[in-house]
């Protein structure tokens, strides 16, 4: 089924305007009613603003209602919300507002000198709406909702995008089709709740306002700028369900673990052990324990059979670990039930397929290698790069996939063993770090000589950011640390540099990086 989200939420406004649809952790709360009131008001600001359909608005937020709102608004006017990383420093995000040609940019105060830092260097300063967060007296947002204004129809051509975490490069704005969204989050609403797919808008209300459909409440704890977090909040809305928001750009895990048992949430939203280590430790030195949770839902990075165990104990939950892209969903999930499933392996979801290297399909082939491929409802392909669109969503045999570059061996049943990219990507607490941008940062430093960016094992994180360094002249670890700091994102820095006399480059200018990732683990 294609359908706009906005004409579902505004008519679940009509359908069931006392209903709670967002919660903030402070205890403010937005009924359906206020959801699309707010949103209606806002696009009508962005319109008065002299933003048209087909238009870029930028959100520089963390998990707040806000942002939502936004979202929805976009959706509405066909303007086309892109979540941006609020860890970027100014020259980051300055590059990434110029690569979406942003008109405009929803940033909260707390982030103003960054926000107008970044304005200043895009090559075309975006209209800024400030969100007050920090005492601020601002009076950006709730001019910008003050007046209540009818939401307008949604064009068929509506988009979403998303901006890839830099697996295979710098970050890749993916082009989504509202509608073909829609499509493409069937199963992970309707399916995984027992409820059979609606076919149309009214179909869907029907099924939101029925007594006897479960009441999702979902808190994500991974920011919204991740697909995870953001498809399965709208998910949610689209159910009728709620949807709980810290409204703080840091984990405090103490007090997402009140606030989930509090709010009775149903659904938690993390990001492997980086999220879910501190959580249960929090649950487990508070003594909460969280009988109202059924599912857990992780994709992006390492999830730990121990740290499973722990969350299982909590209370009785389906743990879905996920392995998923920006550029196609989910592909598989680990899948546990409790303890004795542990440690569970991954299961392609339907659509998948796994392609041998001349494209031939042999998922059901054990022992077979191959490159996950998805079918389906796909995004439009990435943002003004056609021969990335072209490489990564291959037609074959008449039929579009998309291949983000994921290699797994073939097991039994459908399930698979995955054997990690096809590029030196560093996945570090779900954040993807592309080495070469930080070794260009440390080359530019006069002490730095050569330099090796890699991933290196990580208990919590799965992988932290490790430099190796051959020094042309002295230099300490704090000084470097301190110069990347200035010019990339906190979770960009090493939290471990090396220092070598010399990296041992082949005559064709290569690296070893198995032997080196081998001596960084011992010395390590």
């Amino acid at each position: 089924m294609r359908a706009h989200y906005a004409d579902l939420w505004n008519a679940l406004a009509a359908a069931v305007p006392e209903r709670e649809a967002i919660r903030s952790v402070d205890g403010a709360t937005w009924t359906y009613a206020q959801f699309a009131r707010d949103a209606g008001a806002l696009a009508a600001t962005f319109a008065a603003r002299g933003l048209r359909a087909g238009d870029r608005v930028a959100l520089l937020l963390y998990n707040r209602p806000e942002f939502l709102v936004t979202v929805f608004a976009c959706l509405a006017a066909g303007l086309i919300p892109v979540p941006l990383n609020y860890r970027l420093r100014a020259h980051e995000l300055a590059a990434l507002l110029d690569d979406a040609e942003a008109a405009a940019l929803v940033a909260p105060t707390s982030l103003q000198k960054t926000t107008m830092d970044a304005a200043a260097g895009a090559i075309s300063a975006p209209e800024l709406l400030w969100i007050p967060d920090d005492g601020d007296a601002s009076p950006g947002w709730a001019q910008a909702t003050a007046s209540p204004a009818p939401l307008p129809s949604p064009p068929d051509d509506a988009e979403l995008w998303l901006y890839t975490g830099g697996t295979t490069g710098r970050p890749k704005a993916v082009r989504w089709d509202e509608q073909e969204m829609f499509e493409a989050q069937m199963a992970p609403t309707y399916s995984v709740i027992g409820l059979e797919w609606p076919r149309t808008i009214d179909e869907a209300v029907r099924i939101a306002a029925d007594p006897r459909t479960p009441h999702v409440v979902t808190l994500p704890l991974s920011p919204f700028l991740h697909g995870t977090a953001l498809t399965t909040s709208m998910n949610t809305l689209t159910l009728g369900g709620t949807v709980l928001v810290t409204s703080s750009p840091r984990l405090d895990a103490d007090a997402a673990v009140r606030f989930a048992a509090a709010a009775s949430a149903t659904r938690l939203i993390v990001a492997g052990d980086g999220v879910t280590v501190p959580l249960v430790e929090a649950a487990e030195r508070l003594g909460i324990r969280l009988p109202a949770v059924q599912t857990v839902i992780s994709s992006g990075m390492r999830f730990s059979p121990e740290t499973k165990r722990r969350l299982h104990a909590l209370g009785d939950m389906t743990i879905m670990d996920m392995l998923a892209s920006t550029e196609g969903g989910v592909y598989a999930s680990t899948t546990t039930t409790g303890a004795d499933d542990l440690p569970g392996r991954p299961q392609l979801f339907p659509s998948a397929v796994v392609l041998d290297q001349d494209l031939h399909e042999v998922q059901d082939r054990p022992g077979a290698l191959g490159i996950l491929a998805q079918r389906g409802a796909l995004p439009l392909g990435y943002h003004g790069d056609p021969d990335k669109t072209a490489a990564t969503f291959p037609v074959i045999a008449g039929v579009r996939h998309v291949m983000p570059g994921d290699w797994v061996r073939v097991e039994d049943d459908r399930h698979i063993e995955f054997l990690g990219r096809g590029s030196g990507v560093i996945n570090t607490g779900g954040e993807k770090v592309y080495p070469l941008e930080v070794e260009e940062v440390l080359l530019e430093h006069p002490a730095v000589a050569d330099a090796v960016v890699l991933g290196a094992p990580d208990a919590r994180f799965g992988e932290v950011v490790t430099a190796v360094v051959a020094r042309r002249r002295e230099v300490t670890v704090d000084e470097l640390l301190a110069f990347v700091d200035e010019r990339l994102a906190g979770y960009k820095r090493p939290r471990h540099i090396l220092f070598r006399a010399s990296l041992d480059r082949t005559p064709t200018g290569k690296v070893d990086m198995a032997e080196l990732r081998d001596e960084v683990v011992r010395e390590m």
